[in-house]
């Protein structure tokens, strides 16, 4: 997430109330989740085994939970709880806005595009031109959908992003970590009823050129889906998921988060892919395989009461 004006890192270290260390003169320009940051960007890191990693990042401004040297050329904000001071800068510079209206003041339509009754378009949304759009679909603020979009009925763009991190010595365990991306729709996507796809945490959950959706299926936060893809019903995509170009996921595949799925691969019916696999495959099983084989496997299991069966006859006699 960008910020609309840079801020000094000296105003941030008072604002969250934390020891300021390494260069006072820094300004922030974003806040970013690790895999997501750039130069100017505020991170955060409570785990003193991902400490290098977050200090080796692109992070210029960095709110962590022990002082420790810091790297030439970034701050450091030292603070007992990084995760609740980075939740507190998200709610300040993009918070939560109300609307008033089932379609807001602050939205952009293009030429042709029609809206069916009943759908909410939030605040600072743009569609673009010739798009039709279904009863009941509702789209959260900032979601950015290109040209000649379908969407159909009770879809959901940009909810939050399923994120929360565990405090066990709470009655309430789970705290949320607030959500500041958006979705981005490219152009000729078709989206089918009732799907999902949650705004990014920080940056953008993606859907690339000519992806088409049937009913159910949900996009999981910061998932980047590429051109061309096929999901068919009850496809579930974990968060912050690569799925490259002409991808087909058939019914009720499950992917899970943090991997890639290469150009062209697919995944029959009722798979789990719960590691990055190569394009250009045809896969199938849970987890997957390549499906030829996983079709052998199959039949030679179906034998086995039979060779069973024969086995204790041959004994018997």
């Amino acid at each position: 997430m960008k910020l609309e004006q840079p801020v000094p890192v000296q105003w941030v270290a008072d604002f969250i109330n934390a020891k300021l260390v390494g260069d006072a003169a820094q300004l922030v320009t974003g806040l970013n989740e690790i895999h997501k940051v750039e130069r100017g960007d505020i991170s955060f890191v409570d785990f003193e085994k991902y400490y290098n990693k977050c200090l080796q990042s692109a992070a210029t401004i960095i709110i962590i939970n022990k002082e420790v040297a810091c790297p030439a050329g970034k701050t450091l904000l030292v603070h007992s709880d990084p995760f609740s001071a980075y939740v507190s800068l998200v709610k300040h510079f993009k918070g939560f806005e109300r609307s008033a209206r089932m379609v807001s003041e602050t939205a952009q339509i293009g030429e042709g595009t029609h809206l069916q009754p009943n759908v909410f378009v939030g605040n600072h949304v743009k569609i673009g031109k010739n798009c039709l759009i279904h009863p009941h679909v509702t789209i959260y603020d900032h979601t950015q959908i290109g040209d000649n979009v379908i969407i159909h009925a009770g879809a959901v763009l940009g909810a939050d992003a399923f994120y929360f991190k565990r405090r066990k010595e709470r009655a309430s365990q789970y705290d949320k970590l607030e959500s500041s991306g958006r979705v981005i729709i490219h152009d000729d996507v078709e989206i089918g009823a009732c799907c999902t796809i949650d705004k990014g945490v920080s940056g953008d959950t993606i859907i690339g050129q000519g992806t088409k959706m049937d009913n159910h299926v949900h996009i999981g936060h910061g998932a980047v889906i590429g051109k061309n893809c096929l999901f068919a019903a009850q496809v579930g995509i974990g968060g912050k998921a690569i799925i490259e170009d002409e991808v087909i996921l058939w019914g009720q595949v499950g992917v899970s988060k943090d991997l890639t799925i290469g150009k062209g691969a697919v995944v029959y019916a009722q798979s789990g892919v719960p590691a990055s696999i190569d394009g250009g495959k045809v896969y199938f099983g849970s987890p997957v395989e390549d499906a030829m084989t996983k079709m052998k496997e199959l039949n030679w299991i179906k034998r086995i009461p039979a060779m069973w069966e024969k086995l204790m006859s041959n004994g018997q006699n």
